[in-house]
């Protein structure tokens, strides 16, 4: 066994290999790169992404990645390809080839196919002088001049390249198709990720009670209310409108000051104008307001200011925003 303090000298070996030969990607980027994003663009079919090998764990990645930012695309595994999967290309696809060589037997064997059904083909290739760069109708070129692993034999390098070709190209058709992120939130439903874009405010609020006193009712109701509606806090209104808050930790302070608390009502010991969200306002805004002001909770208000609920920053953190 070796040094195990080489640990992380290996990493950062790695790490700094790997990023090298990204950042010289840049370098190898021709109008070819230009053409394929323009003919995938103008396409009225999908994008189908082809690989064997590790290519193919990386063509399943670029899938999901172009799927998810509009341009609807499938996976096509190089071998299966020549086993009858060749009848997932339809007339109007395009196919993106992905091999570290282009050399393989079965690339060699593919890409005629292909040519002959009349699909045009994108390379991603670390060989832009082999078989499948030669011909390929826009060859991208992922040349690394060494792979991270130290005998220069497994996939690690000319992986990474060509899953941040893959990147270079999705973000470009992203921009081009002016894929917002509401379309974003349309293929993101679930997650987090998704809660971000579509959840809002009146999502949040309507699974929890409505802690309310009027501004003349006593500490005693006040402390009642808090305690029973179990968001750590309770709006102060008149009429419905909202003329202050007061929180636990309002009652607590008092509490420390005196126990005589008979004399005292609602808007002897409540915040003033108190801060605010819309119904209509995003999940995410509400939680910026709350990281912003350093507060924990948050009243909502309708298009007439009317009083509706409550935000608590556990509403978020159920949710996954936070």
């Amino acid at each position: 066994m070796k040094n195990l303090d080489n640990i992380l000298i290996t990493a950062k070996k790695t790490i700094l290999t790997e990023s090298n030969a990204i950042a010289n990607l840049a370098n190898l980027i021709d109008e070819n790169f230009e053409k394929a994003v323009k003919f995938i663009l103008n396409s009225k079919g999908r994008v189908i992404v082809t690989g064997i090998g590790k290519s193919a764990n990386i063509a399943t990645k670029m899938v999901a990645t172009f799927n998810s930012t509009g341009t609807p695309a499938i996976f096509m595994h190089a071998a299966d390809a020549i086993h009858g999967d060749l009848g997932n290309v339809q007339k109007d696809d395009v196919v993106i080839c992905i091999s570290k060589s282009g050399n393989t037997p079965e690339i060699k064997v593919l890409v005629p196919l292909i040519k002959n059904y009349g699909n045009k083909i994108i390379a991603i290739t670390g060989n832009i002088d082999s078989f499948l760069g030669k011909n390929a109708d826009f060859p991208l070129n992922t040349f690394v001049e060494k792979e991270a692993c130290p005998n220069n034999l497994a996939p690690t390098t000319s992986t990474t390249a060509q899953l941040v070709m893959g990147d270079a190209l999705a973000v470009c058709l992203l921009e081009l198709n002016n894929f917002s992120s509401k379309d974003f939130a349309k293929y993101h439903p679930g997650g987090a990720l998704g809660k971000r874009l579509y959840l809002r405010v009146s999502d949040l609020i309507k699974n929890n009670q409505l802690p309310k006193v009027e501004e003349n009712d006593a500490i005693a109701k006040v402390i009642v209310e808090i305690s029973e509606k179990r968001l750590g806090v309770t709006a102060v209104l008149n009429n419905n409108k909202i003329v202050g808050i007061i929180t636990d930790g309002d009652i607590r302070r008092m509490l420390s000051k005196t126990t005589d608390i008979n004399h005292f009502t609602a808007k002897d010991i409540m915040g003033k104008s108190p801060k605010t969200i819309h119904e209509n306002a995003m999940a995410i805004e509400a939680l910026d307001a709350l990281e912003n002001a350093s507060i924990t909770q948050i009243l909502v208000v309708n298009d007439t200011n009317e009083y509706v609920g409550v935000v608590h920053l556990h509403d978020l953190i159920k949710e996954g925003i936070f």
